[in-house]
């Protein structure tokens, strides 16, 4: 492509909205960056971007090019929300003095779960406790998929991975996925919410609410990895969808404290629908199966009576 087609494609896309721009090296049916152009598109050019290692750091930004087309700060796993506590806070000084920018401008913190559940969890407590008001996004792929498929505290029971491989002994990984939304709600934040690339305008009006409310807002994005979780590349949209029907990942919100499931299931599909679909879960016995079954469905119970479903109230159903 010669300079002159390159400047009318470039200038096209930001006529169009669009802040990530193609060209990026993700793997084929990558389902997180399908959700961050979604949430970035959303969110528009008034926004600054402190990104953690991981896979969107390293598809977009290979030196000396990137696909960033607003101000796109690389922060380490540890101290992203760190870096965007910063920003936001030399903004608000910048203002104090008449020398901020005329317009409000959105900080926002990503990272994978690695780099929220695990290794960046101290630095985004301690920014959601002082009360910045920044948005901090986690992509969560279940596991350190950049690095080679290991184990994090995101990865669903029974599933095998580099780090809990199964075998004779071992069904893979033997603990519970951390709830990291509730630990966010925990802070007392004004936003917490779950979403998926496969309900692009339940996930849009999410960023929207996170980016106008004042205060701490957190947003969980479910983000289907093929290359980790052993899936057919174009799939990436139906297991968001089948994680949500069997009730593995719900859609829900949280705003100052009043839960709402934004998409309601009536009857949850079977577990197997979502389990086998995918290759690290292929060798789990029937026993195992219906133990899953089971959790996720106290789970879903127990999302439903906090949302009042089932009390005499109602939760809205929006479109996806």
């Amino acid at each position: 492509m010669n300079t002159a087609t390159h400047r009318t494609t470039l200038q096209k896309l930001r006529e169009a909205g669009e802040v990530f721009m193609p060209g990026h090296r993700a793997c084929i049916g990558c389902g997180e960056v399908l959700a961050m152009r979604q949430v970035f598109k959303t969110l528009g050019r008034d926004t600054i971007v402190a990104c953690a290692t991981g896979c969107m750091e390293i598809i977009s930004s290979p030196f000396p090019t990137t696909n960033w087309d607003i101000p796109w700060i690389h922060a380490l796993f540890e101290n992203t929300a760190a870096v965007a506590a910063g920003i936001e806070s030399g903004i608000g000084a910048m203002k104090r003095k008449g020398r901020g920018p005329a317009q409000e401008v959105t900080v926002v913190a990503m990272g994978g779960d690695g780099a929220t559940f695990d290794i960046g969890l101290q630095a985004l407590s301690g920014a959601l406790e002082r009360g910045h008001n920044f948005i901090h996004v986690c992509f969560d792929n279940e596991g350190y998929m950049n690095t080679g498929i290991q184990r994090s505290s995101a990865t669903p029971y029974g599933a095998t991975t580099t780090t809990s491989p199964h075998g004779k002994n071992s069904i893979g990984q033997t603990t519970q996925k951390k709830d990291m939304p509730l630990i966010a709600l925990a802070h007392h934040i004004p936003y917490v919410a779950t979403a998926t690339p496969a309900h692009p305008t339940d996930l849009a009006r999410k960023v929207r609410k996170a980016r106008d409310i004042k205060g701490p807002a957190f947003l969980h994005i479910f983000s289907p990895c093929p290359t980790g979780w052993g899936t057919d590349s174009d799939l990436a949209i139906e297991l968001c969808r089948l994680a949500v029907e069997t009730g593995v990942f719900p859609l829900w919100e949280c705003v100052y404290g009043k839960y709402e499931l934004t998409k309601t299931v009536k009857e949850l599909r079977p577990i197997r629908d979502y389990l086998g679909t995918q290759r690290r879960f292929r060798h789990l016995p029937d026993d195992i199966i219906d133990q899953i079954q089971d959790t996720v469905r106290q789970n879903y119970e127990d999302l439903k009576r906090k949302c009042g479903i089932g009390t005499g109230q109602t939760s809205e159903e929006l479109p996806s």
